[in-house]
């Protein structure tokens, strides 16, 4: 049972972006603000700076995340109440849903909340594991949200 062609491509637009821009703040924005020195040829910030700045930036990619997520349980309800169910999606989907929430939500008010704090909380133990977390989370994310994609693509653009 297929979709309507311009509510899927909407849908793939707006995973696509998302994705797009998760992965650009990840492998593009991250390393350039921690490694600052090396473009502005001296230390300039120090770590906890370069941190504020990129906390700035996933604080943006956060909107993005939001606006996915909507459109994931839109969709996806959609299909879901259709009776066009699918397994993969569904776990897909919800999987989304919960590590994009778990990253925009949990991590990244923790995160903030201990920046406040100062540069000491930030080079705690507890810190770096909530760090490691929200990184974990967004890869979880990213991962949902190509397999949505892909197998969106496979189903419904045929």
């Amino acid at each position: 049972m297929k979709t309507n062609k311009t509510f899927t491509t909407i849908y793939l637009l707006i995973l696509g972006v998302v994705l797009g821009a998760t992965i650009y703040a990840g492998a593009v924005v991250a390393p350039v603000t921690f490694h600052s020195e090396q473009w502005l040829g001296s230390e300039l910030l120090s770590r906890f700076q370069e941190g504020l700045i990129m906390t700035k930036n996933f604080e943006r990619l956060g909107y993005f995340i939001l606006a996915s997520l909507f459109a994931v349980v839109i969709y996806e309800g959609y299909q879901y109440k259709r009776f066009n169910r699918d397994l993969f999606k569904t776990i897909s989907a919800l999987g989304a849903i919960m590590s994009g929430a778990l990253f925009k939500f949990f991590y990244m008010s923790s995160i903030i909340d201990m920046q406040k704090e100062g540069e000491s909380v930030v080079s705690s133990k507890i810190f770096e594991n909530m760090h490691k977390g929200s990184e974990i989370a967004l890869m979880l994310f990213m991962l949902f949200l190509i397999a949505l994609f892909v197998r969106t693509l496979q189903k419904e653009l045929k």
